[in-house]
């Protein structure tokens, strides 16, 4: 199961900095000039976990393999692009088709580097590209909605189940704001969610800074922090050209350089988290002497669902979850000890996948 994550914003603000630092590699051409990024480059990055050490150190596993998020990074939006401005639809499209997305601000001055519009202000800049992501949504949902009524005037039911929701969606995208902000009834969340509206995707901001405010901010990333606040969404303050250079040393060095910036951890590592968090995604563990491995899957998924991540034999032919949870598997030093102390569960078809879980399923094909 793939789960991936847009990186959008204005041209020059550090998206391809950002992608080159979170793969590794230098797949996106980073330079100081608009739409260096033509096609959306993509790249999976390892989700960082310490208790996949912990649980492959317990039983002795000879490989550890980490769940992984993918990003895409699509190329700078310019104010007009919902009418063909700039690179326009293409990129458009090419959100639509992720999960979620990282929109990243530039909070940082650098006389070297051009602002499309000329200085630094986050708040601006996402109101720029997100008014462009709203616009092209009533676009689309207006072209679309005559259709649909005719339809349903003929008694189409798919499109009787639409057409409320289009309106609703409709509704509040006149207002100015994005489609995740209708009231969407449990039941219709389905349909919404086919409509592949771009303002319906969960999204968090990435404010990268310069170098010197990497590990306290400043007063522009503290304005970004305040506005993501009053709108109930995440942000993560990086500095983008750090991440770079971090990316370049080796493992034991990371530590050390991070530090001499007043840093724990790298920024990356908090835009991976923030990603798996705006996902509501949880983490589940097959471990064996083979491998420790760490798996994906959405939250309160169900026990076959999880079993399908691995093959979908096993969701196919899904008779039981051995299950036990993190805390006991540490706590009783592995499987044998989680089995003597009972706390070894079977799980059925209906149980809800909880984070943390440690799996070993059970399924006839």
């Amino acid at each position: 199961m793939g789960f991936n994550c847009g990186i959008v914003g204005l041209p020059n603000v550090g998206k391809s900095t950002l992608f080159n630092a979170l793969t590794a590699t230098q797949a996106a051409q980073a330079a100081n000039y608009p739409f260096c990024t033509i096609e959306p480059n993509v790249g999976r990055v390892a989700v960082p976990d310490p208790r996949l050490d912990k649980l492959a150190d317990i039983a002795q596993s000879a490989k550890i393999v980490a769940t992984q998020l993918e990003f895409v990074d699509i190329a700078g939006l310019v104010k007009g692009a919902s009418k063909g401005e700039g690179l326009g639809n293409q990129f458009l499209a090419n959100i639509r088709e992720v999960d979620a997305i990282a929109h990243v601000l530039r909070c940082f001055e650098d006389g070297d580097v051009t602002h499309v519009s000329g200085t630094v202000d986050p708040v601006r800049d996402a109101e720029i590209v997100e008014t462009e992501l709203m616009l092209a949504d009533l676009e689309s949902l207006e072209k679309r909605l005559p259709n649909l009524e005719k339809r349903a005037k003929g008694g189409d039911k798919e499109a009787l189940a639409e057409v409320p929701v289009v309106r609703k969606a409709l509704d509040v995208l006149r207002e100015g704001k994005p489609a995740r902000e209708a009231n969407i009834t449990p039941e219709e969340r389905l349909t919404f969610h086919r409509l592949q509206l771009i303002t319906a995707k969960p999204m968090m901001y990435v404010l990268n800074v310069e170098e010197a405010s990497a590990a306290t901010g400043n007063a522009h990333s503290a304005k970004a922090q305040d506005y993501a606040r009053s709108r109930g969404m995440l942000s993560v303050v990086i500095s983008a050209a750090i991440e770079a250079e971090v990316a370049q040393l080796a493992a034991v060095d990371q530590a050390e350089y991070l530090a001499s910036l007043g840093l724990e951890e790298t920024g990356l590592a908090r835009v991976v988290h923030a990603g798996y968090q705006l996902l509501d995604l949880v983490t589940f563990f097959t471990v064996g002497p083979k491998e420790a491995r760490a798996w994906t899957v959405r939250r309160d998924a169900r026990a076959p669902e999880a079993a399908g991540v691995i093959h979908t034999d096993f969701e196919k032919g899904f008779i039981r979850a051995e299950t036990i949870a993190y805390d006991d598997y540490v706590a009783l030093n592995g499987e044998s000890g989680a089995r003597d102390a009972g706390k070894l569960r079977l799980e059925g078809k209906e149980y809800a996948v909880k984070d943390g879980d440690v799996f070993h399923f059970r399924f006839n094909v």
